[in-house]
């Protein structure tokens, strides 16, 4: 007999799929009411340029991170989601494997003018997890956190993001890059990407997602990179 506990976390996972196809249409609408997005090239899968803005085409994939390349073996990863969410998780990595799968062709764009197109991912979307989880709706945003640490300190990598953005359908948490195991030195075994914003705002070496109803800047958002980072925008920094 199904108990009152498990009737309620069904009913609050409909509630929240319909929520969510409200943030959908939201990050639809925000891409609508960039009447003009600046760049150049055919139009991508998106209707937007190809390349946008101040950006340059790079065939190799540059590293960029904070100075630190965590090592995490598979037996030791753990992805933690938490905050306001109504069923908090901690997934081992074969969990995370044995949730629904997807592969995806995207394109990357760095803040710092290159951009690296057509990658082929292979990992969990974001919303698959968000749906597992069942934010608040009060839960507007949403903070992701790194292995990776500044070196030398307890500082470790942070971003945040809408959650509309969140759950746009490429947002994904990929461990898999042009066939191969996602490399190390890109954040591997897993991070995750946003192929519509900034690349900084997709995590490497990812550890926590936490739901927030109020924006908490990251790790760059407080040293003057931009809380939105919309490419197609040129949307770099806080003004």
């Amino acid at each position: 007999m199904e108990s009152d506990t498990s009737r309620t976390l069904v009913e609050r996972r409909l509630r929240y799929l319909d929520r969510q196809r409200a943030l959908q249409r939201e990050a639809a609408d925000r891409d609508a009411a960039v009447a003009r997005p600046m760049g150049t090239g055919p139009a991508n899968r998106h209707g937007l340029p190809q390349i946008p803005i101040g950006q340059r085409r790079v065939p190799n994939w540059p590293v960029l991170d904070l100075g630190d390349t965590p090592e995490v073996p598979h037996d030791r990863w753990r992805l933690e989601v938490s905050g306001l969410c109504a069923q908090p998780l901690s997934l081992t990595w074969d969990e995370f494997l044995a949730l629904p799968q997807v592969d995806d062709e995207s394109d990357f764009h760095c803040v710092t003018t290159w951009s690296r197109l057509d990658n082929h991912w292979r990992g969990v979307p974001f919303r698959t997890l968000a749906e597992l989880a069942v934010p608040a709706p009060e839960a507007r945003f949403v903070t992701c956190t790194g292995y990776d640490r500044v070196p030398g300190s307890d500082t470790p990598y942070t971003t945040n993001l809408a959650l509309a953005r969140a759950v746009e359908d490429d947002v994904l948490l990929v461990h898999t890059w042009e066939g191969g195991p996602l490399p190390r030195e890109h954040g591997g075994p897993c991070r995750m990407i946003t192929p519509k914003l900034y690349a900084w705002k997709g995590t490497k070496w990812i550890r926590r997602i936490e739901f927030h109803a109020e924006d908490r800047p990251g790790f760059w958002e407080v040293r003057g990179y931009s809380n939105t980072a919309e490419p197609w925008l040129d949307d770099r920094y806080t003004l």
